[in-house]
């Protein structure tokens, strides 16, 4: 007779992990998750007026912004932003902002 062992079933949140760690993407999901902290991460006035749309592999994150006027005060401001937002997340540094127009 064979004897079967009953194995515990891997929670969903590790085998995700393992995957990703596996494929290495890790790094990347790790990047990406200054998308949902950035109302923290620039604080509600920029917040409001801004949505982050994605980050690309080269470390550039793509931001939409109301209007011009913001546009070009947030230009001015990106220094500032990248070095907060890079504290969060230093091994995974966001390299520049391209701000554009929301439609």
């Amino acid at each position: 007779m064979t004897e079967h062992r009953k194995r515990r079933p891997t929670p969903l949140g590790d085998a995700v992990a393992a995957f990703l760690e596996q494929k290495g993407l890790t790094g990347r999901v790790e990047q990406a998750s200054i998308i949902p902290e950035w109302p923290e991460l620039v604080g509600p006035q920029i917040a409001a007026v801004t949505e982050p749309r994605s980050i690309a592999a080269d470390g550039t994150l793509f931001v939409a912004v109301r209007t011009s006027a913001w546009m070009n005060e947030l230009s001015l401001l990106e220094p500032e932003l990248l070095t907060r937002i890079n504290r969060r997340l230093p091994e995974h540094r966001v390299r520049k902002i391209r701000w554009h127009l929301m439609r």
